[in-house]
Formats: structure tokens, sequence, C-alpha cells
């Protein structure tokens, strides 16, 4: 049963500046092969972080909406905590998409 997903990835694009619309296309492309459909990115941009914890002060946002099999998520984890342009991962399963039919509006009399 595929559920819907949104996984925030910072990637480290320390000395890689000008790869990063590659970097997030791999990353799009790794998220199929597994077996998710991905229904949006979103590039957030590069950001400070508001304290270091690590060797890095700043990162790239990259938010992934997609739909995937709850098993997949623990493949995925693993997976991107091997590769070394993503610093920082987080999922989160979100609500089903409800189609809304539009309002109507009122009759002018």
């Amino acid at each position: 049963m595929n559920r819907r997903y949104e996984a925030l990835l910072v990637l480290n694009t320390q000395a890689k500046e000008d790869n990063v619309k590659e970097m997030i296309d791999r990353l799009e492309s790794e998220f199929e092969k597994e077996g998710a459909k991905v229904e949006q990115v979103q590039k957030m941009d590069k950001r400070q972080f508001s304290y270091v914890a690590g060797e890095l002060d700043a990162g790239h946002y990259v938010n992934f909406v997609f739909h995937a099999d709850p098993q997949l998520i623990t493949k995925l984890r693993a997976k991107f905590k091997l590769d070394p342009e993503v610093y920082r991962q987080h999922y989160q399963r979100l609500r089903p998409k409800v189609e809304r039919a539009p309002k109507k509006l009122a009759e002018a009399k």
C-alpha cells in the first residue's frame, strides 16, 4: 500500500556549488529507482545552520514529496546515509491528497 511522504534532505555542497542541479536530479532518480513515485521537488536554496553540529555551517535544502511503500523509507534512509552528498535527512508521512470540488458562488438576485 503506497503512502504519501515528504523527505527533507540537506545536501553537502561544499566546493560543489555548480553541481547542485545534477545532485538533485540524481537523488530524484534514486527515489524512482527504488520504486517511489515523486510528486514534487522543492529546491529551497542554501541556508546557514542555526548552530554548527558538524563540519558544515550551511547546506542546500531540498524537499521531495513522493508516494512509496512504508518499507521503502528504511531502505532510503540507509542508502542516503552512505551518500556523502546527503548531510542530513528527515522523512514524514503526509495525509493523502484530497481532491475538493470547487465552491459554488452564491447566485445574484
